[in-house]
């Protein structure tokens, strides 16, 4: 975190419109010029229990969540289940302002709501403000809020308190309010908006923290606040998506949600179903009939999907699911990312596998590699799954209304026309060859039920070209092989693309690298400008591309430095041992840095991580923070 940046921590119980109010604070601090980027932390509860939501704002590109924060605005719980301190959960009601202060930078700014929060909830508030040099301020909010409309409305008395300590005018506020609101509630809300500005503006300040100043980078852009989940959603309708069913699960419910409220009115359908083999299943059928279709899940709903998911590539029916990954093993911690569910998305049903997985990185590759996985399912006929987590889904961050100006692609992929079936080869009971034995790249094409002469059996067992059912040998090397081929080509496709999947950062020159995928792609961008600061010579590798793996790309990378660190969300190095698998030439090279305890990285953590390789620290396995742990390369 760096001195001309405010980061935001917004806290309160589940239920309070802790994520509502941030969302609306971090569309502000956008239209001021700044960039914005969050970070969502809340409970596996539908009410109570300690959340929080972080807004980092700056002049400059902001990637990732910050290291800590410097303004804290504490609501309390106002659901907590018991405001007990000898409660076997602890005092639930102070923890938004108990279990933030160990994160605050020093000189930092603390609001705290004293309708539900006193300073003897801490016991040395006082000792560690004067330590740490924190500038505190007591507010009554949730008084203010119940003398001149409801207590709900505490939250919008601490945005006007924080915008009054930022020196921040209330008007881009109401402007917001307008867009939501009207009427009384509006009327009240604004009132006592300015009510709580004009009291703290009244108020000494004796902070120095203030609000950046930044402009968006290209004028003409309008920009717009989106999550990884918003982005696949977008994604799916924009590469033609027509037909989804899921059942909740967090934290894949946004996606589902998202997709449920839009399609509809682009003449498609949503089904909520009893569960997850349902939910796969109807989504095979719906692409088998002709519909562009997709499913997903989180962890254990995943699972459920391991048969009809074998079924999709034994058909080859095109599908996409999406697994937003939470920490497992079976209901873990729902609410909190990791990134531990990577071999269980590449193998899991029985066989061999042939799928694509994508694990986009930021917003704007989960739009551009969802629309990619469309593609790639419906050209090679096979499922395609997007990976992502808790963290990717619900951040959101700055992106231009202009990114999105692209064409949709209503296209099936790789599927004959009446015309050519005619001409196409047949059995000779007039069954269409839907799955030859021949074409080099793999791909059969297909028949829509309903074509003349397009008939053809879909079958969970193996099959003759026509489709029935066989254990002959030869038929069965030969509908293998040719299966198999299809990755060969989507790698060969993937790899002769103008633009890759996989992100270079830094220095092409740089000896020494970070490699890592899906969501912390951000953070170890932000650690290597750091790190290049600081005088390390330090370049990065975000991965993408699951399967098909990168091989040549990745190999490219890894050649071109002595040391690499792996940076993932999970207790087993999973992508490490990917890449081992797919490189296991560079063995000696790859160390990690591995979290797992329901945070993501932030950018220090990367950094202290990267040095305590680079500087030949403890090489044994033992953790380099709190937080997480390195094992070194292999023969270290």
């Amino acid at each position: 975190m760096t001195d001309d940046e405010l980061i935001w921590r917004i806290a309160g119980g589940s239920g309070d419109g802790i994520d509502s109010t941030s969302q609306n604070f971090a569309k502000a601090l956008m239209r001021t010029g700044l960039d914005v980027f969050t970070h969502r932390h809340y409970p596996s509860r539908i009410r109570g229990g300690h959340t929080f939501v972080e807004v980092r704002a700056a002049g400059h590109p902001v990637k990732s969540r910050g290291d800590g924060y410097n303004f804290l605005l504490a609501l309390g719980d106002s659901f907590a289940r018991n405001p007990q301190d000898e409660a076997y959960y602890g005092n639930e009601e102070a923890k938004p302002l108990t279990e933030n202060l160990d994160d605050l930078r020093e000189g930092g700014v603390i609001v705290y709501d004293t309708g539900l929060l006193d300073e003897g909830d801490v016991d040395d508030l006082e000792e560690r403000a004067a330590e740490e040099g924190w500038h505190v301020y007591p507010l009554d909010l949730r008084g203010l809020a119940r003398e001149h409309g409801s207590e709900v409305m505490r939250n919008t008395a601490g945005v006007g308190a924080t915008a009054a300590l930022l020196g921040m005018d209330t008007g881009v506020f109401e402007e917001l309010m307008d867009e939501r609101m009207s009427g009384d509630v509006l009327a009240t809300n604004v009132e006592i908006l300015e009510m709580a500005h004009e009291e703290v503006s009244g108020m000494e300040h004796t902070h120095a923290l203030q609000l950046p100043e930044g402009t968006h980078e290209d004028a003409a852009d309008s920009p717009v606040l989106l999550s990884g989940s918003n982005a696949v959603a977008y994604g799916a309708l924009d590469a033609g998506c027509r037909f989804i069913a899921g059942y909740p699960m967090t934290p894949w419910t946004d996606v589902f949600t998202i997709m449920s409220q839009n399609l509809p009115e682009m003449g498609g359908i949503s089904e909520q179903v009893e569960d997850e083999i349902a939910a796969a299943s109807l989504a095979i059928g719906a692409s088998h009939a002709g519909v562009k279709a997709m499913s997903g899940s989180s962890g254990g709903g995943f699972a459920l999907m391991s048969e009809p998911l074998g079924m999709a590539e034994m058909t080859e029916t095109p599908i996409v699911l999406v697994e937003a990954m939470r920490a497992g093993p079976s209901t873990g911690m729902p609410t909190k990312p990791e990134q531990a569910d990577l071999e269980h998305v590449l193998y899991t049903s029985q066989g061999d596998s042939n799928r694509v997985v994508f694990a986009p990185g930021t917003v704007r590759e989960a739009y551009e590699q969802t629309r990619a996985a469309f593609e790639m399912a419906y050209e090679y006929h096979l499922p395609a799954i997007v990976v992502i987590d808790q963290k990717l889904s619900g951040e959101v961050a700055v992106i231009p209304d202009e990114f999105f100006d692209r064409e949709p692609d209503p296209g099936l992929g790789a599927v004959l026309t009446e015309a050519e079936l005619d001409e196409a080869a047949h059995h000779a009971s007039g069954v269409f060859d839907r799955y030859r034995h021949d074409p080099e790249s793999g791909v059969s094409p297909r028949s829509i039920p309903g074509q003349a002469g397009g008939r053809f059996l879909a079958s969970g067992n193996e099959h003759t070209p026509q489709g029935h059912i066989a254990e002959d040998p030869d038929n069965r090397v030969a509908q293998m092989d040719r299966r198999a081929r299809k990755l060969a080509s989507v790698r060969a496709e993937l790899d002769g693309r103008e633009t890759s999947h996989q992100t270079p950062y830094g220095p092409e020159d740089a000896e020494y690298g970070i490699l890592t995928w899906g969501s912390q792609q951000g953070t170890a961008e932000e650690a290597v400008d750091r790190l290049n600061d600081d005088g390390h010579s330090v370049k990065a590798l975000g991965v993408s591309d699951l399967m098909p793996y990168p091989s040549a790309e990745v190999a490219a990378f890894l050649e071109s430095v002595e040391e690499c660190l792996v940076v993932e969300m999970n207790a087993t190095a999973q992508f490490r041992g990917l890449t081992g698998k797919e490189l296991g030439q560079y063995g000696e090279h790859l160390s990690s840095l591995l979290k797992y305890n329901g945070d993501p990285f932030e950018p220090a953590e990367v950094v202290e991580g990267f040095e305590s390789i680079v500087g030949d620290a403890d090489a044994d396995g033992d953790a380099s923070g709190e937080s997480t742990r390195i094992v070194p390369a292999v023969g270290d």
